[in-house]
């Protein structure tokens, strides 16, 4: 969409009996929510189960606990079927960086202890990373990717740091900071090409992308359920494909410790896993009152009405064009550069998003690449219009304001 184009609002979804979509979700009504792509919300009726689940636990925990493992393998059938991947190549697991973290323990250096990476990645998984390489006497290699990069670049810039010492690759789905997708799929080619494994970092992508692992070769695949896919907090998708899928292991021993993968992992003692339970209700309700597909669409066009109408507000304020290049764009989240003075680091972005909610009632993804720092905009089935032009007309002034007061703090 050019600039000089008008967007037009999506017309609002809503439940059967007319009520607004957020009426489904427990959302604090004094706030606006607006990122979605950090956490997620969980339905109402996914936490009424959930609940129930719990009760039971608690009536009678010396049933629940040993009868559990059974109810998580069911569970992960239910869920592989979403993701439409195989039942046995997907363990259940807490959360992304839990499933990052179960490969890294798991690994072994087999050239060098090198593992590549690249600017956009997640900082616990990069930090993650370097810890690694550090207990493999290696180091972390770091592909620079400019944001506004293509499929062909961001090959190229990622295969430029590959050497003979290179034991493992870890690459985003979709970039956190950066609200852009990585080419997984032909770095995964050129990854098995030359015998280097491959971790993709798909936290963001189940229910962004409708078949994520489609034409996908990796390794490893790790992705949040309870993102956009709306599941209760604390279940996630660990895929495991080839033979290095045989040194996985929870990183808690349990007495599945002796089980194949990925049987072993659903058995983690008096873990509270009712999550996983509930995750596939949260799926349903969504796919049963719009479809996944018309939910998708949605969160796509409110993303770019969002963009075009927050993003010419911060313009009329400072006379400068917030459009952000990005690469390869993802429905459901958009870019817009903050004024000159605002979140330049992760440390000033997260202030600035606690800012936000405590002084404009606001949840809202500040971000920081490359000393930029950027409102990420994600956008779900509960969000309308109304929200972003809220954010343009009330928010947009105030931020104008701290980025002035930022900068001349920092005047010499």
């Amino acid at each position: 969409m050019s600039e000089t184009e008008v967007a037009t609002a999506p017309h609002p979804l809503l439940l059967a009996d007319g009520r607004p979509a957020a009426a489904a979700w427990s959302l604090d009504p004094a706030l606006r929510h607006l990122n979605h792509g950090s956490f997620g919300a969980v339905p109402l009726v996914a936490q009424a189960l959930q609940h129930q689940l719990r009760e039971e636990m608690e009536r009678a925990p010396v049933v629940w606990f040993p009868a559990l493992p059974q109810r998580v393998a069911a569970a992960r059938v239910e869920l592989a079927d979403f993701l439409m991947v195989a039942p046995d190549d997907l363990a259940l697991v807490p959360n992304a960086s839990a499933g990052i973290s179960a490969v890294y323990a798991c690994l072994t250096p087999r050239r060098g202890g090198e593992i590549v990476v690249t600017d956009h990645g997640y900082g616990a998984v990069t930090m993650g990373a370097e810890r690694l390489a550090g207990r493999w006497g290696g180091r972390v290699r770091t592909a620079r990717v400019p944001l506004e990069a293509d499929e062909e670049q961001v090959l190229e810039a990622v295969a430029a740091e590959f050497s003979q010492a290179t034991d493992l690759i870890v690459l985003d789905h979709i970039t956190s900071a950066t609200a852009r997708r990585m080419p997984v799929e032909r770095i995964g080619v050129e990854a098995q090409r030359r015998g280097i494994p491959l971790l993709v970092d798909g936290a963001h992508a189940p229910g962004l992308i409708a078949a994520p692992l489609a034409g996908v070769t990796c390794d490893f695949w790790v992705g949040n359920l309870h993102k956009w896919g709306c599941t209760p907090r604390g279940s996630a998708a660990l895929v495991a494909r080839g033979p290095l899928r045989e040194q996985l292991y929870p990183l808690i021993d349990s007495w599945g410790a002796a089980d194949p993968y990925p049987d072993r992992f659903d058995q983690q003692g008096t873990v509270d896993v009712t999550s996983y339970l509930a995750a596939r209700k949260a799926l349903d309700f969504i796919e049963r009152t719009w479809g996944w597909q018309a939910a998708r669409r949605y969160m796509g066009d409110l993303a770019d009405y969002a963009e075009q109408v927050v993003g010419g507000a911060f313009a009329e304020l400072t006379g400068v064009s917030s459009r952000v290049d990005v690469g390869m764009p993802i429905p459901g989240m958009r870019l817009v550069r903050l004024p000159t003075g605002l979140g330049t680091s992760r440390v000033e972005a997260d202030a600035l998003r606690d800012r936000a909610a405590r002084e404009l009632g606001v949840e809202a993804a500040f971000t920081s690449f490359g000393g930029t720092g950027y409102l990420r905009l994600s956008a779900h089935v509960y969000n309308t219009a109304a929200d972003y032009e809220y954010f343009a007309e009330v928010c947009v002034p105030v931020l104008g304001e701290w980025a002035r007061a930022a900068r001349e703090q920092r005047a010499p």
